[in-house]
């Protein structure tokens, strides 16, 4: 799930509806609502989202530093204007990315999925996946070379838990991950059937099954 922020209306809808389209769960806040949110948001919620996206506003630099307080997700920058010295100086606040707008969530979703790699071979390096590739920006991933189709829920699970590899994530935090977490139009049984079936698909191409799966625990991508 995306988190987008902004003072403005038409930006916070029309990146949901963009993201929408591809698929992804996505929320949309005022920039004047993000920090109660924030604070009342739980652990489970926060490990849902998998970057966060500001506008330009007032207290944007503010506001990344309050999201490095809660969660490792991506912060970019969304900016309207080309401007050396505001892009020097979100990069000192630290934030992750800067891109100008217009810019297609497709190429979000690549960028977020490029810091993520970064940050997990930082803190923990981990064999490079040799047979399966994944690319994190639309695209149906590869094993020796050759497309794997999935639909999109499926392989945004792959992505998911290929981002988060070697650690054990929940039903619920995939489940808000997919759907967002204001989701009440389906149930959170639904994960176990995408689960399902994307492990016999990569257990039929790879000859074994990098998902380990304990009941009641959850899931975790072995590679």
């Amino acid at each position: 799930m995306y988190v987008v922020v902004d003072e403005r209306q038409m930006v916070t809808a029309g990146y949901v509806a963009s993201f929408e389209r591809e698929g992804v769960s996505s929320l949309g806040l005022f920039s004047d609502e993000f920090n109660d949110w924030l604070e009342a948001a739980s652990s489970t919620d926060l490990e849902a989202v998998q970057g966060f996206l500001l506008g330009d506003f007032q207290d944007r630099i503010a506001c990344a530093e309050a999201i490095r307080r809660h969660s490792r997700a991506p912060v970019i920058a969304l900016s309207d204007v080309r401007s050396l010295e505001q892009t020097l100086e979100l990069f000192t606040a630290r934030f992750d990315d800067v891109v100008r707008k217009p810019v297609h969530v497709r190429e979000i979703l690549a960028r977020a999925g490029a810091i993520w790699r970064r940050v997990n071979a930082a803190q923990a390096p981990a064999p490079t996946l040799e047979r399966l590739k994944v690319y994190f920006d639309g695209r149906d991933p590869e094993i020796d070379g050759v497309g794997l189709p999935l639909p999109r829920r499926e392989r945004h699970i792959l992505e998911y838990l290929v981002r988060n590899r070697g650690r054990r994530l929940t039903k619920p935090q995939i489940f808000n991950a997919l759907y967002g977490i204001y989701s009440n139009d389906v149930e959170e049984s639904v994960i176990e059937g995408h689960v399902s079936k994307l492990r016999k698909k990569l257990r039929q191409r790879l000859g074994y099954d990098p998902i380990e799966a304990k009941r009641y625990i959850g899931y975790c991508f072995i590679g």
